[in-house]
């Protein structure tokens, strides 16, 4: 009878390989990035909704002063005079402050202001030049889109 000498047995340890650790890292990177596109689109409605909030609460407060003042600030005196009397004419007698500051757009430029309105179907036209910066293109975000909605 022939006697079998054991062989050393080849020890494995419990470890990922190189090409499994590549593969993990790959589809979380696929994820991230999926879930990054997403989240954008996202911010993007969050800054439209924005928008939309803030002209309602600027229309809000121009009923307001022309409730007190007979008539709405003119162009050249802007939404500033919801904050703070106007120095120019017309000055109210009737005066008070309908908002502690005239918010900013998301993208932090200031509302624009124009009576009589061109674009709205309310007297007034209160808008933001959107995210490039620029007036007078489709980027505009105006009371005139709002109006279409109600």
């Amino acid at each position: 009878m022939k006697h079998r000498t054991p062989q050393p047995r080849i020890r494995r340890t419990a470890a990922f390989t190189l090409i499994e650790i590549v593969i993990t890292l790959t589809i979380i990177a696929i994820l991230a990035s999926g879930s990054i596109y997403l989240l954008k689109g996202q911010i993007d409605s969050a800054k439209d909704t924005r928008v939309g909030s803030d002209l309602q609460a600027i229309g809000l407060a121009l009923q307001s002063y022309e409730s007190r003042a007979l008539r709405k600030p003119t162009t050249e005196q802007g939404l500033k005079a919801l904050v703070e009397k106007p120095t120019m004419e017309p000055i109210p007698e009737n005066y008070r402050a309908f908002m502690k500051e005239v918010p900013k757009d998301p993208w932090g430029q200031e509302y624009k202001y124009r009576i009589p309105a061109q674009k709205s179907k309310d007297d007034y036209d209160v808008w933001t030049v959107g995210a490039d910066g620029q007036d007078g293109n489709e980027d505009d975000i105006g009371n005139w889109k709002a109006s279409a909605t109600k």
